[in-house]
Parts: structure tokens; C-alpha cells; sequence
């Protein structure tokens, strides 16, 4: 059986009079790189404050973190052996990388110095010298937060939105320092975010939340095999069509409206499906290849509880 790094079980959190988690649950197994999806404003940063005793809850509920219940002092432990960027790095804007990281490694009792530079290589940073946190570009200072939580070598790491504002460039850059430390380093990971493209690229299971509730948590190959494949063709003479697809053993279809048919076998190609119409003189305005991504199923998620716009952005 798969060890749960942290659970959550029934977590409430209130500000006054307004709830930001209701009886919020979730569960990180060890290993996974856990992509925790929400719109802005969802209760991502919340539950991210509350695992690492930044906020408490505020009725009945459990939070357990490397087996070590909240509200114990054995929970510290587990802190300890957790490393966290919540909201933007905690680094001083005067010191440089290496300055920043050994005031790190005094407050975690860590005197071997030697681990700064390694880690500092391990997220590309092994170059900055002399240059001040305060000058770092926006992936810069992410990674530096990144290492500064690595320096006491965590089970355990929690992200909050730590892609957002990163150019192109950045953001593969960090996906591959990620899964570097989720692989190399074998630590578990919990990572927040509302770009749902780069979720679906490092995360292995997702966690759906809305308005402060979870609506679903499901593994990235329960989603695989959940979401519809298909062919869609936008063609002249939709019932000819039909007639032609059925004569040629392709029956896994249906027409959507007046000129659409979607065609769901996924053993059939899409040349092939435009050669046998064109072949049989119906003409073919278009035909293409669609997926029902991340942002998809995460919409229709919201849909089914809210009737309000996501800000969500990207897909698979």
C-alpha cells in the first residue's frame, strides 16, 4: 500500500463571517507530484498556509503531514522535514543567492555549507555570483525559493502558484527542475496553480477545487481514460456521409448538427476518413482532431456548482 505523505480530512477555514475551505479533503501519496487546481481566490493558498501552521483551522477537521497530526508537537517534526515557497520567495533583496541561502541554512541548523552550492547548481543558479536577490529576474527568484526550501534536503515540498508571471522559457525550465526533484531527489510534491497546461505536464494526480470546496480528486490516468477522443468533420451532406462511414465499418459516431459529425473510433485516422469522403464526392470543409483537455473537464467540473467564469488558462 502506496504511504500518504499528507491528508487532509474534513478542513474548515473561516475569515469572519466568510468560509474560504468547507470541509475540505484531499490525500498526497508518496511520490506524486500533486497538481492542486482551483480558480483564484479557490482556497489553494489557504490550504497551503494551514498544512505549514501559517493559519489554523478553524472547526473540528484533520490535517496529518508525514504521519504526524496537526496540533502535536511531533507535527513540527514534520515541518522539519518539509520545505514550502507560499506566495513569492522569502529572500532578503540586498544578499545574493549564496548569502540568502546560508541565513537558511543557520535557521535550519544545517552547518555544512557545502549543500549551497549544490543545490544552487541543481536549479540553475550556480552562476549569479555577486548579483543581488533584488536584480534576479522573476524565474530567478522562483528557483531561489525553490532552493532555499531544498537546502534541508525535504520529504516533502509545497508550491503555492509558483509558475505564474514566468515567460515561456522559465516555465519549462522549472517543469524540468520539478520532475528533477520529484525523480532524483525523491521527494513528494504538492503544487498549486490555475495554468492548467503545465499541470498536466509534471502533475500525476489533480485535486479540483472551487469556491473553497473539493469537487474531485483523480489520478492523470483515471483522466486519460476518462476524456473523449475524437475526429470531427464538418461536411456538405452530413446523411450521405453517415451512410458512407457505415458502409466502410466505422459505426462509432454521431451527428452533432446540420453539417457535424463526430466520429469517436480511435483506430481510424483522420487522412483516412478525408480520402474515403472526398473519394465518394462529399465535400469536406473541415476535419480535425480534437481532445478534451485539462481545462475542459476542470470547467465542466465548476459548471455543475457555480454558473460564474473561470480564469483559468491552457489546457493539455
Amino acid at each position: 500500500m502506496t504511504e500518504n505523505i499528507l491528508t487532509l480530512t474534513n478542513v474548515t477555514k473561516k475569515f469572519g463571517k466568510q468560509y474560504a475551505l468547507t470541509n475540505v479533503s484531499l490525500t498526497v501519496k508518496k511520490g506524486d507530484i500533486y497538481g492542486l487546481i482551483g480558480r483564484n481566490g479557490s482556497g489553494k493558498t489557504t490550504i497551503m498556509k494551514l498544512i505549514t501552521d501559517l493559519s489554523k483551522e478553524s472547526s473540528g477537521g484533520e490535517i496529518v503531514l508525514l504521519g504526524n497530526r496537526k496540533g502535536t508537537k511531533e507535527y513540527q517534526e514534520s515541518l522539519q522535514r518539509s520545505g514550502a515557497v507560499i506566495e513569492s520567495p522569502a529572500a532578503y533583496n540586498k544578499l545574493t543567492a549564496y548569502q540568502n541561502m546560508k541565513i537558511m541554512c543557520i535557521q535550519k541548523g544545517i552547518h555544512d555549507f557545502s549543500v549551497i552550492d549544490e543545490v544552487l547548481g541543481f536549479v540553475n543558479l550556480a552562476e549569479t555570483g555577486k548579483k543581488k536577490f533584488k536584480n534576479f529576474s522573476l524565474g530567478m527568484k522562483q528557483r531561489l525559493g525553490i532552493a532555499m526550501a531544498l537546502v534541508s534536503d525535504p520529504d516533502f515540498l509545497i508550491l503555492d502558484e509558483p509558475i505564474n508571471g514566468l515567460d515561456p522559457i522559465a516555465i519549462i525550465e522549472f517543469r524540468g527542475i520539478l520532475e528533477r526533484i520529484n525523480r532524483e531527489r525523491n521527494t513528494t510534491i504538492i503544487i498549486s496553480s490555475h495554468i492548467l497546461t503545465e499541470l498536466y505536464q509534471v502533475s500525476n494526480r489533480f485535486g479540483f477545487i472551487n469556491e473553497g470546496k473539493m469537487i474531485q480528486e483523480i489520478s492523470k490516468e483515471e483522466f486519460d481514460n476518462l476524456v473523449t477522443k475524437s475526429i470531427l468533420v464538418d461536411v456538405e451532406e452530413p446523411k450521405k456521409a453517415a451512410m458512407i462511414l457505415r458502409e466502410n465499418q466505422v459505426t462509432d459516431f454521431e451527428v452533432t448538427n446540420e453539417n457535424l459529425i463526430r466520429i469517436f473510433d480511435e483506430q481510424v485516422e483522420i487522412k483516412e476518413i478525408n480520402k474515403l469522403l472526398v473519394q465518394n464526392d462529399i465535400l469536406v470543409n473541415q476535419i480535425q482532431k480534437q481532445e478534451h483537455s485539462l481545462e475542459d473537464y476542470f470547467t465542466d467540473l465548476v459548471s455543475k456548482t457555480t454558473n460564474t467564469k473561470t480564469d483559468i488558462v491552457g489546457g493539455k
